[in-house]
């Protein structure tokens, strides 16, 4: 019998790979961190003899979730600017609070409780803009998280940096080249928005990510009053003036895109240029809604996020699924519009490709690095079981994630979070919460 390190037998499984659809009975055989096979239980159990057996008979394994936009360390703002519109509540309550509060110590901190929200959640690959990127790259890695981490680039002075150029310096630095090749942490820049950003920073990203081979991530188009407010400034739109930039490529990833017009969506569509979707968010902050089976009838390829907990609340991808699907079925008048299994994709291998790590995760190929989710639908709530993608799409909630492993290493077993000291992080997060209110 050949050896591996775990063999993982279930009810079901959904590779999300090629066109098929749930496999009932499968194993998943893991080995050095990376997925050795996919296999029918029966023929798994001849062939395997496993380091550890985990079976999970009413159960449906997965790829991890991934989300492909967060704050993670605004989770410690979580509920601070509530029912607000997106610019008040950035200029009246985040942005001052972020002045006030934010270092390195305040992103660790934060960026600890996302991730073990997130795993529990069975998040096992977040793409993050945070000021300090450094220190939210060297969290994920200790807690042994996927993290794609954007630099953010601002023209303003932060409490990282003093302006654009030094933001562009000190991403390359500090994250790009530290982290390159490394099996976990995948690097980026990320432009906050067209108003942050003047022409020259722009076309000095242009050439250092073209050096770098970098990708770009920038909030484009997430309200009406941005667009207004740029056509003002620049007279032009702001996808337009990413264009002119030279800024629209494969390389571009845009978040929310919830005020795209058909002529933007069809360059996006030839381009390449891929969406991150952040639903509640956007309807929290009336944003407004992406026009999402639009964008993918057009051949874009479409992630699905969080946001940060500031702004959602919560960093549950699974709801997160649901209600992309739901809102995409109502924006185009037609039930039949996000079916289960594209959510399902959307939130996995889709959110992979926005990112430019699919060759890495978001499907349970072999090859591909072990990121699974495993959700229990044997629950009330989930019964009876018809179709798993369905169920899993519009019924499962967090609560029901019952193990999580990152690269092969078991995160979350029987729905209880490993390695990781949840005490510690709510004593500080307490803390946080009191230092924040009273400053």
């Amino acid at each position: 019998m050949q050896q591996c390190d775990t063999l993982i037998v279930a009810g079901w499984c959904l590779p999300v790979s090629g066109d098929g659809g749930a496999l009932q009975d499968h194993a998943i055989a893991i080995h050095d961190g990376r997925i050795l096979d996919v296999l029918p239980a029966t023929i798994a159990r001849e062939r395997y003899s496993p380091g550890a057996l985990i079976e999970r008979p009413r159960h449906v394994l997965m790829p991890g979730l991934i989300n492909t936009h967060t704050h993670a360390a605004m989770t410690l703002f979580r509920g601070y600017g509530d029912d607000l519109p997106l610019e008040r509540w950035l200029k009246d309550r985040i942005w001052p609070a972020e002045h006030r509060s934010v270092s390195a110590e305040m992103v660790r901190d934060g960026t600890r409780h996302a991730i073990a929200e997130m795993l529990l959640s069975g998040v096992t690959c977040f793409s993050d803009q945070y000021f300090f990127p450094e220190v939210v790259a060297e969290t994920a890695e200790a807690m042994h998280m996927r993290a794609v981490v954007a630099t953010p680039v601002v023209e303003f002075s932060t409490p990282w940096a003093e302006n654009a150029a030094q933001c562009l310096s000190k991403g390359a630095e500090l994250v790009h080249d530290r982290y390159a090749d490394h099996p976990l942490i995948s690097a980026a820049f990320a432009p906050h928005s067209t108003a942050c950003v003047a022409d020259e920073s722009f076309a000095q990203l242009r050439i250092l990510c073209d050096q770098l081979d970098s990708r770009v991530q920038i909030h484009l188009h997430e309200s009406a009053q941005e667009i207004v407010d740029e056509q003002n400034s620049s007279g032009l739109r702001p996808f337009a003036r990413l264009q002119k930039l030279n800024m629209v490529n494969a390389t571009l990833m845009l978040v929310h895109a919830v005020h795209l017009n058909d002529d933007e969506i069809a360059l996006c569509a030839d381009r390449g240029v891929a969406i991150a979707h952040c639903p509640r968010s956007n309807l929290k902050l009336a944003s407004g809604m992406a026009r999402v089976e639009a964008l993918r009838k057009a051949g874009i390829v479409v992630g699905l996020g969080t946001d940060g907990a500031a702004s959602n609340n919560e960093l549950e991808m699974l709801g997160e699924m649901r209600t992309a699907a739901l809102l995409a079925k109502a924006v185009a008048g037609d039930a039949a519009a996000l079916p289960a299994s594209a959510a399902l994709r959307m939130a996995t291998l889709d959110g992979a490709r926005a990112l430019g790590i699919n060759e890495l995760t978001g499907s349970l190929e072999p090859g591909k690095w072990a990121d699974i989710a495993c959700v229990d639908l044997g629950t009330l709530n989930s019964q009876p079981l018809y179709d798993p993608t369905s169920q899993l799409v519009y019924t499962a909630h967090s609560q029901q994630v019952s193990d999580v492993w990152v690269a092969g290493r078991h995160q979350v077993e029987d729905g209880q979070l490993m390695h990781v000291d949840i005490d510690d992080i709510l004593t500080r997060s307490a803390e946080w919460r009191d230092r924040i209110s009273a400053a």
